[in-house]
């Protein structure tokens, strides 16, 4: 009996102390003069599909979802945004050299293409994030013009 009294004792307190561990949510503050706006000519279709569908890993303005705050899932959904920030950030994008964003902008039309972006765990609790093909050519249509006009200029 004293070790079931342990367990329904023990397991609650571990969960309300995981709580308070683990890494921290952020949305650091934003300088215009740093985001894709300001680098690349982004159309309102293509700035449509990046707040639907990109900014919440790919931006500072995260939108956080309620599950965010509950452990052990609120790490996995801030190390994800942390991990998206740091292979593309669309709030910071003057830290790309010109090889770097015609990188990126190829990245982006092969892996919506693919289907690989949006993450499909991101898209179970993200409807309006899926991409469908009308998306997916304003997209790369999109990439493709800003790849050529950069490699031109």
């Amino acid at each position: 009996m004293k070790v079931q009294y342990r367990f329904a004792i023990g397991i609650p307190a571990f969960l309300v102390l995981i709580q308070f561990l683990g890494p921290e949510k952020t949305n650091p503050p934003i300088d215009p003069l740093r985001t894709v706006q300001a680098h690349l000519k982004v159309t309102p279709e293509v700035s449509a599909v990046f707040e639907r569908a990109c900014q919440n890993c790919h931006s500072h303005k995260t939108v956080w979802p309620w599950y965010s705050k509950v452990a052990p899932v609120s790490w996995f959904v801030i190390d994800n945004v942390n991990f998206g920030r740091r292979l593309m950030n669309h709030s910071d994008w003057a830290q790309y050299d010109r090889e770097e964003e015609t990188h990126l902008l190829e990245e982006m039309c092969e892996l919506v293409t693919q289907g690989a972006m949006p993450l499909l765990p991101y898209l179970w609790m993200h409807d309006e994030a899926h991409l469908e093909g009308q998306d997916i050519r304003v997209i790369c249509e999109w990439t493709e013009g800003e790849r050529m006009r950069l490699m031109n200029e």
